[in-house]
């Protein structure tokens, strides 16, 4: 997943504004504590980060690939 992948499934997914607000102060257990913009800064995969921030919020699987894609069964 490139990172322009992961702002639009987190724009999608949360909207614009707060999509930026939740990468910056959600902590993610996941990603040893650190939030999603400071685990991508680190260099933690883009698509790792995004499946981190799937299940803290409760995201469905079926929201999980983006609005068009339907997941794989």
């Amino acid at each position: 997943m490139r990172l322009s992948d992961f702002w639009r499934l987190m724009d999608d997914e949360f909207g614009s504004g707060y999509s930026r607000v939740l990468a910056s102060e959600l902590v993610l257990g996941e990603l040893d504590g650190r939030s999603a913009r400071d685990a991508l800064d680190a260099g933690v995969e883009p698509r790792k980060v995004w499946l981190a921030i799937c299940e803290k919020q409760d995201v469905p699987v079926s929201r999980r690939l983006g609005r068009d894609i339907a997941p794989k069964s």
